[in-house]
């Protein structure tokens, strides 16, 4: 049996608790959409390119198409013009599929097209968001730095002032989408100390941004640097409704919130493929489903995946009605992306020998979650943002 048919699935199991109930026929179109998408163009090809550690760039027209960019944005600005419940499962169903492929959207709608949105002139809006929205551009976030990461605010990017333009140094490190980006969201400190955001076009002298080899984790993912020097960059791709580090906070927030859901759906491909395994693998005369430790384990796998979705519906509708605090955010982030890990692990042991093998999802989930274990926020750093919700004392400074 090839490894296309081996793919778990089986979605039955998922919903324990009729969660489908609260969702609207909208939401569960887009499920379907998505779900059937990243069946017959993700599936078939993702370990291929995982193992081979190259990013299916075709497929960037793919999720234009099924509008995965910026689904919850208003339509005439290149957006889906639904609502966050489902970016949220579209971030979900794609995970499912590699957390790579999730990555290369969320960060064009999430960390691209949300802040030009957000904050850009109608100017910037109406040049970038349609041609982001279509596929047609492709974007990535420039704030991490080589040493500053859980600590944005010391970044040492910065801009000084030259007329009608401002002149950018510094470089950016671990940035999803740079090596084929064609504009940059920069993040960088003008001459007060000010963090400004502005609009980087590729191409411009000065500009680099060379690819990061060697990953072991979202190895479909393509990842860079973004290096600036003396890169000039007109006053006019300056956000002009944003400065300080509530603008990159607020883009995280909301790259957060979908990998709150995203992480979901790679937890499920590994709950599926270890449930459909062990109902098929017999040891002691019996399939190993039948064994105590063997339930244990897929028992608890779907109690808290659960509860991940559970967390997430209800983070969902707070978002819909814009009172979902980033404090929450960072706890559903945490959680869910743990859950989902914790999920892979224990799939893993059930499969044995067989789920360290591309032939099933599970080891390259694994991989991928600790990364999203760690990015946009690490799993220590989201327990202190919570931590400083709950007790009003900042551990972090």
């Amino acid at each position: 049996m090839n490894s296309k048919n081996r793919k778990a699935d089986n979605y039955s199991g998922h919903d324990y608790y009729q969660l489908d109930e609260l969702l609207t026929q909208e939401h569960l179109l887009a499920r379907e959409a998505v779900r059937e998408w990243v069946k017959q163009e993700v599936s078939p090809i993702i370990e291929e390119y995982s193992e081979k550690a190259e990013c299916p760039q075709h497929l960037f027209k793919g999720l234009a198409d099924i509008g995965a960019f910026g689904p919850s944005l208003p339509t005439e600005y290149g957006g889906g013009g639904m609502d966050e419940i489902a970016y949220g499962i579209i971030m979900q169903e794609l995970e499912r599929g590699d957390s790579g492929i999730r990555s290369m959207a969320s960060v064009q709608g999430s960390l691209v097209m949300y802040p030009i949105f957000k904050f850009g002139s109608e100017e910037q809006k109406r040049k970038y968001l349609p041609k982001l929205g279509k596929g047609e551009f492709i974007g990535c976030f420039g704030l991490t730095e080589p040493d500053f990461g859980s600590n944005p605010g010391g970044m040492v990017t910065n801009v000084k002032d030259d007329g009608d333009s401002y002149i950018l140094n510094g470089a950016k490190l671990w940035i999803t989408n740079s090596p084929v980006a064609d504009v940059a969201v920069v993040w960088a400190k003008n001459e007060e100390g000010k963090i400004l955001g502005m609009i980087v076009e590729k191409g411009q002298k000065g500009y680099s941004a060379p690819e990061i080899h060697g990953k072991w984790s979202l190895r479909a993912s393509i990842t860079g640097e973004l290096v600036f020097e003396d890169v000039r960059v007109p006053k006019s791709m300056v956000f002009p409704h944003v400065q300080g580090l509530k603008g990159p906070l607020s883009c995280l927030s909301k790259a957060r919130y979908g990998i709150a859901w995203g992480a979901i759906g790679a937890g499920l491909d590994c709950y599926d493929a270890a449930l459909k395994y062990s109902k098929e693998r017999i040891q002691f005369g019996k399939p190993i489903a039948g064994f105590q430790l063997t339930q244990k384990k897929l028992a608890e796998m779907i109690t808290e995946l659960t509860k991940a979705q559970l967390m997430a519906w209800r983070l969902g509708t707070l978002a819909n009605v814009g009172k979902a605090s980033p404090a929450q955010i960072s706890m559903a982030k945490r959680n869910n992306v743990y859950t989902s890990l914790v999920v892979a692990r224990e799939a893993r042991q059930i499969l044995g020998g067989m789920g360290i093998t591309n032939e099933y999802s599970i080891m390259r989930h694994m991989m991928n979650l600790e990364t999203v274990l760690t990015y946009e926020g690490t799993h220590d750093i989201h327990l202190l943002i919570t931590g400083y919700d709950i007790t009003g004392i900042n551990a972090i400074e």
